[in-house]
């Protein structure tokens, strides 16, 4: 806890500057999903550039978790389970992104 003002405005500043990082994080997905110049993959919008767009994300929701539900001052357990989820949302987005090379053709449950 700040017991002082000077803590207090020294908080201030960090969570100013989280919020600056978040919404400049923000603009930079929006510019990747938008903009040719930005495009890293094929034209438009491809796996590249949902992949970019999902590790900007991560990156937010890291912040979010460490700065302003104060996960940083938490105990081991915590950063362990913190670091779980992490690796999960990754196991999640390499699935995702090995459906797409899958040789298999998928017509639907009834062959057509």
């Amino acid at each position: 806890m700040a017991d002082s003002p000077e803590a207090i405005k020294k908080h201030i500043k960090l969570y100013l500057l989280i919020g600056a990082t978040l919404f400049a994080c923000t603009l930079l997905t929006v510019a990747v999903a938008k903009f040719e110049f930005l495009d890293f993959g094929e034209r438009g919008f491809d796996h590249v550039d949902a992949t970019i767009g999902l590790l900007i994300a991560l990156f937010k929701a890291t912040l979010v978790g460490l700065i302003f539900m104060h996960l940083n001052h938490e105990k081991k357990m915590v950063y362990w389970l913190f670091g779980l989820g992490i690796i999960f949302g990754i196991a999640l987005m390499a699935i995702t992104g090995f459906a797409f090379s899958d040789p298999i053709e998928f017509e639907g449950f009834f062959g057509r």
